[in-house]
């Protein structure tokens, strides 16, 4: 008999919101990618909008009325606390998407997509950074990842500010000369740095292009630049420390343990950023296996979302290969673990 429970997985992000429709058998019945996700900025409502419009835009139906599954597995930016997961669940809920709904960070996404085991600890450098642990018995070890206010430091808006502010720093006298001065003149299309501060200040340039600064920022560095190599030097310092400290928090320093890089700054595999990256985990955590998961974040939400109807193996595996491009020739793997629970404090 054809299994017949449907999951409805949502990996939303700053950027982006990605939408599967995935039968508990592990056939992807439909999927689409809308705007990003932004509870924190746009709202609650309008976040959780954007998950209904895309799951129309997926099943080639704008006028699809929920319920559009029996389980809704989210897990987005702007989930970070208990409170803003258990806001955007009684949204979802009340929508009618599905009849269960689970809500998290998109960083359990990411350690659900690229280990092995379904435990481990991901560490995700995009637009922000976060990072999240899961023991084999379940335990979690998080990060309030509020930005600059909880401690964070780094990912690729904080990075092209960061650039911003040497550049205007060399121009003006005030810090030591550096090739970032010629990269945000470049990147922006002005004479000077000064004018860039000076749009971005009054409206008339975007502060989300900030973060196209960034693979500049790494070619500068990877040529000898002083400044940029600080930064990308501190960038590297902080994707370890925090997969350092949460194996620390659940006492995984001692046992093999896979780190599951995402991101697009670290996804993008820059040769002097990774490099700096492995020599420190290999210092500090030497039993630590670095891995780049091989589906995207949807594909965890996905495997999650399986994990709560008790899928078989082969449906995790088929998953998988659909993520991978590899339609018709899944076999079960030693990736394609069977279902944990994420439970545990915060």
């Amino acid at each position: 008999m054809t299994p017949s429970r449907t999951v409805l997985a949502v990996d939303g992000g700053n950027s982006k919101t990605d939408v599967a429709l995935v039968r508990e058998d592990g056939v992807v019945l439909a999927a689409a990618r809308g705007p990003g996700f932004l509870p924190q900025s746009a709202g609650v409502d309008a976040a959780v909008d954007v998950i209904g419009r895309t799951v129309r835009l997926a099943l080639g139906d704008e006028t699809a009325a929920p319920p559009y599954a029996d389980h809704v597995a989210a897990y987005v930016a702007g989930a970070d606390l208990p409170v803003e997961e258990e806001r955007l669940r009684a949204e979802l809920l009340a929508r009618g998407y599905a009849a269960e709904v689970a809500v998290g960070n998109d960083t359990f996404a990411l350690l659900r997509a690229g280990s092995r085991t379904g435990w481990g600890v991901a560490v995700v450098c995009g637009a922000g950074i976060n990072a999240v642990g899961v023991s084999p018995t379940g335990q979690i070890a998080r990060f309030p990842a509020l930005g600059r206010i909880s401690g964070d430091w780094g990912g690729g808006h904080h990075l092209g500010e960061e650039v911003l502010w040497h550049a205007v720093r060399a121009e003006d006298g005030r810090g030591p000369a550096t090739v970032l001065t010629d990269v945000v003149r470049a990147c922006f299309g002005t004479a000077t740095v000064e004018e860039v501060v000076v749009g971005l200040h009054v409206g008339e340039l975007a502060a989300d292009r900030l973060h196209t600064l960034v693979p500049s920022l790494l070619a500068a560095a990877a040529d000898g630049d002083a400044v940029a190599g600080s930064l990308v030097e501190r960038q590297a310092e902080e994707i370890a420390l925090l997969g350092v400290v949460a194996m620390r928090r659940l006492g995984l320093l001692a046992t093999p343990c896979e780190v599951v890089l995402g991101g697009g700054v670290l996804t993008a595999r820059h040769p002097l950023l990774t490099s700096l990256v492995e020599r420190r985990y290999a210092e500090r955590a030497p039993l630590a296996r670095l891995v780049v998961a091989r589906v995207p974040p949807i594909a965890g939400a996905a495997l999650l979302g399986l994990d709560r109807l008790g899928a078989s193996p082969e449906a995790y595996a088929r998953v998988r290969a659909h993520f991978r491009g590899e339609e018709g020739g899944a076999q079960p793997a030693a990736s394609s673990s069977g279902p944990f629970s994420i439970t545990g404090e915060r």
